[in-house]
């Protein structure tokens, strides 16, 4: 998108430029902006609450008590993501904006690559590794808002990935209540003796472009972790190879098995059906993240609420292709999102903006604001050690998953190399090859990376 667009679009949306303060305010004092899409009564309206109600006035006190005065001013926006993410680029591209930004974590890469983003260190000084907080954070999740190697912000929430199986099915299957396959044959193993049970789906794993970033999150990028490979590794993309074959063989033994249901995957509604179809003891293994037990099959509110959930529905981590295949070297893989916050280069003082980046990852201040959310996985263990231990399934991600996750690599051409495995996976849903399906594959993403250079085959 040319700037000009996006400058035209900016002003459409009301989000005005503005310059990097950071600079010297009325008093003598220090003005540092914050941006966020967010705002109080509006879209996560917690965090805009979060960041006016606490972080600001805690920090300000705190600098006080210091004898330093500083002046934090909150700039809340409300709008779609891809507007917000266009004013972000264009403002840290041109040497404007907040100090402090908020943005998701897909983008971290991508913003890099562009020059908008340096990392943390080269920011604010060689101490950002010496922070205590990184003690708390698993390294795959501080990934979230790292690229190459090198961290360009902190982390905020996240969430896990998981295989999750209806334990009445299972009993009457003969299967076991407290099931953790080590394998895909074990997966494939229960699957069929639940086929052998009347109006009931064995297995439903994402696949298709209906299903959207669903396929992928959910379903083909674990996978390959499972085969000890990332979709994105070196500087390439992973094409036709032989993990991206295994991934869909995996797919076309639950498919051309018949233990899942095509119809499914083809209908725009099918991620809702199989949820609904869950409730109702129809789907006996499901891969999804921790959003169905939240919000979907959640007694207290939930979309498609099970009144005993915590009884009926049973959780597992995802195995690696077989016991230590997976990502470096693991026996369990799983795949993590999130948004973080990043400093922007162009700020005046970085110092003292670290020292309130650092301020909001604290233990303090991330407890506030779970609490505010009543909901949800933070980055630090220590806090989820003290809110998440009345929810079995969302300490068993703080404690077993976020250890051992991956995430989507944060680059621009990553949402059409999603949609190339969404294509892959619906090829194999809808009956075709394994070989052809990787061959079609391969040609959409090199098309999609900008070459078969970028692309690793074999």
């Amino acid at each position: 998108m040319t700037i000009t667009r996006v400058a035209a679009l900016v002003v459409a949306t009301g989000l005005a430029l503005s310059g990097c303060s950071g600079g010297a305010s009325g008093g003598g004092g220090t003005t540092i902006r914050i941006s966020a899409n967010a705002i109080k009564g509006g879209k996560n309206s917690t965090e805009a609450e979060w960041i006016t109600d606490y972080v600001i006035p805690k920090f300000t006190a705190l600098e006080k008590s210091k004898g330093t005065k500083v002046t934090i001013r909150f700039e809340g926006t409300g709008v779609d993501d891809a507007p917000y993410k266009e004013k972000t680029a264009l403002d840290l591209k041109t040497g404007t904006g907040a100090d402090l930004i908020s943005i998701d974590g897909i983008w971290v890469g991508e913003f890099a690559q562009a020059g908008y983003l340096k990392p943390l260190d080269q920011v604010a000084g060689a101490s950002v590794d010496q922070w205590d907080g990184f003690r708390q954070i698993p390294g795959p999740v501080q990934s979230i808002m790292s690229f190459d190697g090198q961290k360009y912000g902190l982390p905020t929430g996240t969430d896990g990935r998981v295989i999750f199986y209806n334990k009445q099915l299972f009993a009457r299957a003969g299967l076991p209540a407290d099931w953790q396959p080590k394998s895909w044959d074990d997966i494939l193993a229960a699957g069929r003796k639940l086929k052998q049970l009347h109006g009931v789906t064995p297995i439903q794993l994402n696949a298709g472009t209906a299903m959207t970033e669903a396929t992928t999150m959910q379903g083909a990028l674990p996978l390959l972790a499972g085969t000890g490979h990332e979709i994105y590794e070196n500087g390439t993309w992973l094409g036709n190879t032989p993990q991206v074959r295994s991934v869909l063989d995996l797919y076309k033994k639950v498919y051309g098995g018949g233990l899942g249901d095509p119809k499914l995957q083809q209908n725009p509604q099918g991620r809702d059906e199989s949820f609904q179809r869950f409730s109702k003891n129809e789907v006996g293994i499901l891969l999804e993240s921790d959003y169905f037990w939240r919000s979907v099959v959640n007694p207290q509110g939930g979309i498609d609420p099970m009144p005993a959930r915590d009884k009926d529905v049973g959780y597992a981590l995802i195995p690696a292709a077989a016991p230590g295949q997976g990502v470096r070297g693991q026996d369990a893989v799983s795949m993590s999102g999130g948004s973080g916050w990043v400093i922007n280069p162009h700020t005046r003082n970085p110092s003292l903006v670290w020292d309130l980046l650092t301020f909001m990852g604290g233990h303090d201040a991330v407890k506030d604001e779970v609490r505010r959310a009543a909901v949800g996985i933070s980055p630090r263990q220590d806090v989820n050690a003290e809110t998440l231990s009345g929810d079995p399934l969302l300490n068993f991600i703080a404690t077993k998953v976020l250890p051992i996750t991956s995430v989507r690599p944060g680059l621009a051409a990553y949402p059409q190399v999603s949609t190339a495995l969404q294509k892959a996976t619906g090829d194999i849903v809808a009956g075709g090859s394994v070989d052809q399906a990787a061959k079609t594959y391969e040609q959409n993403l090199v098309q999609a990376v900008g070459g078969a250079g970028n692309v690793t085959t074999g």
